[in-house]
């Protein structure tokens, strides 16, 4: 189990990382503080000399120049006062632009098998509270590290006014720091806890939303009401702890310099009237005394921010230290050969869990440049495990697979999938308008690519019809169409990006069967000289296809054509009649057939 100076060690590395670009804005901000500094705490000491010499001598002028002198001090401080905070938080927001960017580009190169077992929520997390904690602590440097020299500049002050007095004033310090560790030692785990249990909390927010139809469906409200009630109630106990520790100590960081004030006023007073000490000294003594009071104050807010960005720096960490499984051959990725599209796979074997069955295994299959294959299976027998494999969202365990007669594993992965275009049964869509959905892979490309798509995936017309056309604005994840209009769409995406090898998971699922007429001649035209892959489960799709291939246990255990197949093998004819929601060898079979 890692100690807690090991936990910590990734924020802070983190941290420091973000900072590296940031020097020279730092140097600003610091030599802005210094300035500040400089004439804040030459003030108290003009007010003495104001005192001493304007009012208790009575010179001639002499108040009216010191008054003069310090309202130019006090012009100097507010105006290096803005330039500091004004550099503390450009630091800070640019330092959390580029950490949300890096996230963000990281994210995207990792692999499949992270995001399966990563929750969206969580991620959001790390992109939004766990970025803001650090954009919070690093607004603070510049403001600490002028405070810190404030301090620093008032103790020497102290010290070369009166040796007995400063030491008097001063005594409480070393027990701060002691304080301040022990704080430091209880805000930390404080702190990680309340960021995970923020997370949860944004997850359960993430996953109702974007599963609300199935909340409604299930009129699940008041479960997913309790399960929010339950995090938010952790929250609220992870961050009252959190303030009560903190609320433990800020009293002492108001009560230790009180103590100091309370003997230069006592043992100061006594030296004045003996004639050691002047009453303007007395006074700057005081003011100085004070203005140790608001840097003590923000040692505590700044352990506490500086805990809180640590823990969620750490929690970044975890992600930008997650090396992404698939990349480019560090030998030399190479581009793909030029060819018509041949697929083979050459003794393939697979599973998704280390140690687990096999979901494909020894599995071989050759498609022939422009060939239309549809994979045929039960559920669970792999067939949409080999369209995941073909453009490498995950890594085989031993054999190869092939495009061209290059390995998939020495090409470079970005121009693999561009040549590999596919069509998932789940269908997603942007945020955005018809036309930048379909041209998602070449948004610049022309209009007429753009509609030609549509035409050859049967989109165009019911694209017609919408109020906008094209220019359509369609809801989150394309809900505010029907599924048979959000696939063909996805089609479209695909056709436009033209790939070499064209794969097809059960893309005409969402389709009503009444109308799936209408877009299969589109898709006789689009797989026309263009190597495809077809995971169907309706006998009219898989009946596009050249060649069927039936796989069972992760195996092909039959191939040939949709008519011989159900002709010679009973297992074929046993999937599809399951499928088609019919009885093995029944009559709807026969009328598959037919």
């Amino acid at each position: 189990m890692p100690t807690p100076t090991d936990s910590r060690r990734p924020g802070w590395q983190l941290l420091m990382k973000t900072l590296r670009p940031q020097r020279k804005g730092v140097a600003l901000g610091v030599l802005a503080g210094l300035f500040w500094t400089g004439a804040k705490v030459t003030v108290p000491k003009l007010t003495s000399l104001a005192i001493d010499r304007g009012i208790a001598r009575d010179e001639d002028g002499q108040l009216l120049k010191w008054c003069l002198i310090i309202l130019l001090a006090g012009v100097v401080a507010g105006i290096f006062t803005g330039l500091r905070r004004y550099q503390a938080f450009s630091i800070a927001w640019r330092a959390e632009t580029d950490l949300r960017q890096r996230l963000f580009a990281h994210l995207q190169r990792l692999h499949f098998a992270f995001h399966d077992q990563a929750q969206t929520g969580q991620l959001m997390a790390r992109a939004a509270s766990d970025v803001q904690q650090v954009h919070q602590f690093l607004t603070m440097i510049p403001i600490t590290i002028s405070n810190v020299v404030t301090m620093v500049a008032v103790t020497v002050i102290l010290l070369l006014i009166n040796v007995k007095l400063a030491v008097l004033a001063l005594c409480a310090l070393p027990l701060i720091n002691i304080f301040a560790k022990k704080f430091s030692s209880q805000v930390h785990p404080a702190s990680v806890q309340l960021q995970a249990e923020l997370a949860d909390l944004a997850t359960v927010v993430e996953e109702t939303i974007t599963g609300i139809r199935v909340v409604k469906g299930f009129g699940a409200e008041g479960v997913q009401d309790a399960r929010l009630v339950d995090r938010g109630d952790r929250v609220f106990g992870r961050a009252v702890n959190l303030a009560g520790i903190r609320a433990r100590f800020n009293p002492i960081l108001d009560f230790l310099p009180a103590i100091g004030l309370v003997a230069v006023l006592y043992f100061g007073g006594r030296q004045v009237l003996e004639g050691n000490l002047t009453i303007g000294e007395l006074v700057a003594f005081n003011v100085y005394v004070v203005m140790l009071i608001p840097p003590l104050r923000m040692t505590g807010q700044l352990v506490a921010q500086a805990q809180r960005a640590v823990a969620a720096a750490g929690r970044i960490d975890e992600i930008l230290s997650t090396d992404a499984a698939i990349v480019d051959d560090p030998k030399g990725a190479k581009a793909l050969p030029p060819g018509q599209g041949e697929v083979v796979f050459d003794n393939v074997s697979f599973a998704y869990v280390q140690g687990a069955r096999p979901v494909l295994h020894a599995f071989d299959l050759r498609i022939t440049p422009g060939e239309a294959v549809a994979i045929v299976g039960a559920t669970g027998s792999g067939k949409t495990t080999v369209a995941r494999l073909l453009p490498r969202f995950y890594e085989i365990d031993s054999g190869s697979i092939r495009i061209d007669g290059a390995d998939i594993r020495g090409l470079r992965v970005k121009e693999l999938r561009r040549n590999v275009g596919i069509v998932f049964e789940d269908t997603f869509l942007f945020s955005d308008s018809i036309r930048d959905n379909i041209a998602f892979s070449d948004p610049l490309t022309t209009q007429d690519k753009v509609e030609r798509a549509a035409r050859l995936s049967g989109a165009h017309d019911f694209i017609q019809d919408l109020p906008e056309g094209y220019a359509t604005v369609i809801g989150e994840r394309g809900f505010s169409l029907s599924g048979g209009q959000r696939q063909r769409i996805a089609l479209a995406r695909a056709i436009l990006a033209d790939p070499r090898v064209l794969i097809l998971d059960d893309a005409t699922s969402s389709v009503d069967p009444t109308k799936e007429h209408e877009i299969r001649e589109a898709l006789t035209e689009v797989m026309k000289g263009r190597t495809t892959i077809v995971i169907a489960h309706r006998p009219a799709t898989i009946a596009l296809a050249d060649r069927v291939v039936l796989l069972d246990d992760g195996k092909v255990v039959a191939e040939g054509t949709h008519q011989g197949l159900l002709q010679t093998s009973e297992r074929y004819r046993e999937v599809l009649a399951r499928q088609t929601g019919g009885a093995p060898l029944g009559a709807e079979v026969e009328e598959v057939g037919a």
